[in-house]
């Protein structure tokens, strides 16, 4: 199939789980012998046209011209209440999808000949594109559907929630990522004929501890000012409520009553940088969590996995759950939000001989606590639930099988 991809985010641009998707899945097709033409957003000193990794990316550049300034002309009401940055951050959006339409379809298509099967598009961020691409060549749509306004927000702007249901009422099918997510769809209204669940997935050979000597674990842990002897618990994500670092944190003096040896990691950045440093200030816990407010590469992530004991991700609001297959895939035992929309609760068996790790209910301190310590507390269970998790991934969370699966819906509509 020749298949065009609207997403945002794309390498060198990558913001967060979105963009990690959208270079392997791609990838992949790309192996099993389709073409892939991708739009994304622009950044830096990017390419506005390359090939990267056999995926043809089209970067149209936006930067320099403000179309924020202009919306409350054309979309009156909620926009004309937002910030100046929203203004421009949504301006900016709507350029690159434009462009990007404008593109695929009068020179790709038309001056070059260029043949489409398929028009996806990914998120609202990139569904004003997919929508007229797909009108304008009069080709199926498919719009895959990571998080919802809703429920990255708690409410949000009406406005993106009347993009998000416009492109999935206009789409043929819509892909989510989790059974929680389908019923969370199906309960705002969407149609729940047209939804199909594809997990998202991991490269497990990249994502994998026997690619981590002992010596490098030990450097990433003296790095940290983590001993041989102590425990290392792993935040990896958004600083952002509905990730749940803030409420890690506030676990933090019980586990250290019952596991006086454990330090917590917290990476990522955020708008809660200075309420966490404040919170372990007044917990009175800087020796005990170690506050990384940085985006550190794939490279080191995957050697902060392979140091750490345990990797806790206390989400309210998880479709899937990217961090999550990236530590299990490291063979590590993981705690994990299982409370309201969570795709990590499909993720990880939490009891059993299959055990990966624990649900929580991600509101409670007091609940991270207990199953914290209680896997620091036995090393054999570690063990068990790390390998365990391992196997789970390769079983059901490769690249490959996410294309595969992908694939099969993208057929339905072709055919």
């Amino acid at each position: 199939m020749e298949i065009v991809f609207f997403v945002y985010e794309f390498p060198p641009y990558i913001v967060g789980g979105l963009g990690t998707y959208a270079e392997y899945v791609t990838r992949e097709f790309v192996r099993m012998g389709h073409d892939v033409t991708l739009f994304a957003m622009h950044t830096k000193d990017a390419p506005t046209r390359d090939i990267y990794k056999g995926v043809e990316v089209h970067r149209p550049i936006v930067e320099n011209m403000n179309v924020g300034l202009l919306l409350p002309m054309f979309i009156p009401g909620e926009i004309q209440h937002w910030s100046e940055s929203g203004k421009k951050y949504f301006g900016n959006v709507f350029l690159y999808n434009i462009l990007s339409a404008s593109k695929l379809v009068n020179d790709l298509v038309r001056s070059e000949r260029r043949k489409v099967d398929m028009i996806v598009s990914h998120d609202w961020l990139g569904s004003i594109g997919g929508i007229l691409a797909s009108r304008g060549l009069n080709q199926p749509f498919v719009f895959h559907i990571h998080s919802t306004e809703q429920g990255r927000t708690g409410d949000g702007s009406d406005t993106i929630k009347r993009l998000e249901r416009l492109s999935a009422d206009y789409a043929e099918r819509v892909i989510t990522v989790s059974y929680a997510m389908r019923d969370h769809l199906v309960s705002l209204g969407y149609d729940e004929k047209k939804i199909r669940v594809v997990y998202n997935g991991i490269d497990a050979e990249r994502y994998s501890p026997d690619k981590v000597s002992y010596e490098e674990i030990m450097d990433v842990r003296k790095s940290l000012g983590i001993g041989e002897d102590e425990y290392m618990i792993l935040f990896v994500g958004r600083l952002t409520w509905v990730k749940g670092a803030d409420t890690l944190i506030l676990a933090m003096p019980e586990i250290l009553r019952r596991t006086p040896r454990a330090k917590l990691v917290i990476v990522g950045l955020g708008e809660q940088e200075d309420m966490l440093r404040n919170e372990v200030s007044r917990l009175n816990l800087k020796d005990n969590v170690i506050l990384k407010y940085e985006f550190i590469p794939e490279d080191l992530r995957i050697k902060y996995y392979a140091a750490a004991d345990v990797c806790v991700f206390p989400s309210k609001y998880e479709p899937f759950g990217i961090v999550c297959t990236e530590a299990m895939s490291m063979a590590k035992p993981v705690v994990v939000g299982a409370r309201g929309v969570s795709g990590m609760r499909e993720i990880v068996v939490p009891s059993g001989p299959n055990q990966c790790g624990f649900h929580i209910n991600p509101y409670d301190p007091g609940d991270i606590a207990k199953f914290v310590t209680a896997l620091l507390e036995d090393e054999d269970l570690r063990k068990r639930c790390g390998e365990n998790a391992r196997r789970r991934v390769l079983e059901a969370f490769t690249w490959k099988i996410v294309a595969e699966n992908t694939l099969r819906v993208y057929d339905e509509v072709v055919q």
